[in-house]
């Protein structure tokens, strides 16, 4: 199967004294474990780079543009990039012209966007709720994935 790992994941795995690393961490593991394909978007590269330099007191990890690029380039060796096409942002348009997209939600029907262009219909995520409403796309949570 395969899978989009949501920018919350990334941010959890960048960070191991995070109360979530571990949790992001074992369900990463365990899907590569099970032969399932982890995929990313340069979507989730942006948002991690956003989060990643913003300050610790802006809710933030407070990383230098040095260690962020570090990251960032663990992150791309770890998963697979998919590429950014114009038909992402044809589809992101639609989505967003067709439901009640405000905000920062527009990130996450973005990824929505990316997952539809290239087939992905599996999102793992802390916030399955982020992806609901959108047709034919699952999100899961490391907690229903790593439960007996």
């Amino acid at each position: 199967m395969n899978h989009l790992v949501d920018t919350n994941i990334l941010c959890r795995l960048a960070e191991p004294g995070h109360a979530m690393h571990q949790a992001a961490l074992d369900a990463v593991k365990l899907l590569a474990a099970r032969g399932d394909q982890l995929h990313i978007v340069p979507q989730n590269l942006y948002e991690f780079w956003v989060v990643c330099t913003r300050p610790v007191s802006l809710n933030g990890m407070g990383r230098t543009a040095v260690e962020a690029l570090s990251e960032l380039r663990s992150l791309k060796s770890l998963f697979d990039l998919l590429d950014e096409t114009p038909r992402v942002f044809q589809v992101w348009e639609q989505l967003v012209s067709t439901r009640p997209v405000l905000g920062r939600n527009a990130h996450d029907a973005r990824l929505v966007a990316a997952m539809m262009v290239h087939g992905l219909t599996h999102i793992l995520t802390f916030n399955a709720q982020d992806f609901r409403g959108y047709q034919g796309i699952i999100a899961v949570s490391p907690g229903g994935i790593l439960q007996p």
